[in-house]
């Protein structure tokens, strides 16, 4: 099936607010299988919203559109996708009575606008809005084709535009709508990938891409990781997970040393859950990175369970106060150096009593490099106390990473997700 997505409204056209609904929609369509084709955005214009929904069903099956159902004169999405599809629109009255329980539970009073947003395509299945007022409905029509056998039906789904009202409607009510509508069961999962970039990841799942049928695989670069998402569309939804479990464990074959997830999750969830499971506690030290670290390890639920603190020692003085970071390892190496990181990352654990202290001091950029230490080059400490490694009085590792990238955001980015990738891989 496909689909094209038209999100309604002359605030967007004029850059008052920001298209997150498109996002949206499109990630949640393909889950199931079906195809965006288009995306498209028209003003509140009854002309061209007609037009922009004819174009749409030459080459879709089915168009979604976003807005427009508000109670106000320019709201008129509906109106134009009664007279597209050939219907009209009626008084629904049990949509009627629940506008005006909503209206009476937030003692607003009930207007005639209020009363227009209950005027819905006669032959309509509605979709219930429980975040605000404007119902949702789709529609379809029959389309005739000469010498298919067969008449063929295009749909239009008409949804409100506020963010939290649109997405609440699809998932309760759209997607499993659009489920019934397509054939088949399609099930994904996305391995997530650290330290190999997507024409590496590409080439080397060459082997499985070529030729590929069912499942699918496709290659993704996204914020200094890769990702592979992994589908397959079949009769029953227990046959589609064993063909993509089928075909992760032979992604596995090639790529194994640089996945952390099979199921999609982040890396701060992945390390932050592996630590909470084995009950390992941890401190971190950041440099360069400015507290992301640890901005990014408290987005894990539980996380207080292990995690201690994070000290951004961003000076030199900052890393001998809190660090016991030695002058003269500063004066001899620099503060980004390998003997810095080791230093920062054994006087945090110390301080904080942890199992496992982790830093972080680099060059972010774009400006601040020499060519002795060039912008993008960062190093990782990770000490680890005896009951982790095994080892009397603990162990330290240093990591150097030397991207030589002057986007101050990507290398902190980068940084963070080494951290992570330390600590996964070592503990």
């Amino acid at each position: 099936m496909k689909a094209a997505i038209l999100t309604v409204g002359t605030e967007i056209l004029f850059g008052e607010i920001t298209n997150t609904n498109t996002v949206y929609l499109s990630r949640r369509l393909n889950d199931i299988g079906i195809d965006v084709m288009y995306h498209y955005t028209v003003g509140d214009n009854p002309g061209r919203l007609a037009e922009m929904i004819e174009t749409s069903l030459r080459d879709c099956d089915i168009v979604i559109t976003t807005g427009g159902l508000g109670p106000t004169q320019d709201d008129m999405t509906k109106e134009i996708a009664c007279q597209v599809m050939g219907d009209e629109l009626v008084m629904h009255d049990d949509i009627l009575e629940s506008i005006r329980s909503r209206m009476l539970a937030y003692k607003a009073v009930m207007t005639d606008n209020n009363i227009k947003q209950a005027l819905l395509p006669s032959r309509c299945r509605v979709f219930y809005n429980d975040a605000g007022t404007a119902p949702g409905f789709a529609l379809d029509r029959k389309v005739c084709e000469d010498g298919s056998g067969s008449d063929r039906r295009q749909w239009i789904a008409c949804l409100p535009g506020p963010p939290k009202e649109m997405t609440r409607m699809f998932e309760r009510s759209v997607m499993p709508w659009l489920e019934e509508l397509t054939e088949g069961c399609l099930v994904y999962k996305e391995i997530r990938t650290f330290g190999i970039g997507e024409s590496d990841l590409e080439t080397v799942l060459l082997p499985l891409i070529d030729g590929q049928t069912d499942p699918t695989i496709a290659t993704y670069a996204k914020n200094g990781e890769c990702s592979v998402r992994i589908a397959s569309k079949r009769s029953s939804r227990e046959e589609a997970a064993s063909a993509v479990d089928e075909m992760i464990a032979k992604a596995k074959e090639y790529i194994g040393q640089y996945i952390y997830s099979t199921e999609g999750e982040e890396f701060p969830v992945v390390v932050g859950n592996m630590l909470m499971s084995r009950n390992i506690t941890i401190a971190a030290a950041e440099s360069c990175t400015g507290g992301l670290f640890g901005a990014s390890l408290t987005d894990v639920p539980g996380i207080s369970a292990v995690f201690d603190r994070s000290l951004v020692t961003y000076s030199n003085q900052a890393k001998m106060d809190e660090l016991d970071v030695k002058a003269e390892t500063l004066e001899k190496y620099g503060a980004v150096s390998e003997q810095t990181a080791i230093e920062m990352a054994e006087g945090v654990r110390l301080k904080a009593g942890t199992d496992i202290g982790v830093s972080v001091t680099g060059i972010a950029g774009p400006d601040g490099g020499t060519e002795e230490k060039p912008v993008g080059l960062v190093y990782i400490g990770l000490s680890l106390s005896e009951s982790v490694c095994g080892e009397k009085d603990g162990m330290t590792l240093c990591r150097k990473i030397d991207r030589r990238i002057k986007d101050r955001q990507r290398n902190r980015r980068h940084a963070v997700l080494s951290m992570f990738d330390m600590i996964y891989r070592n503990v």
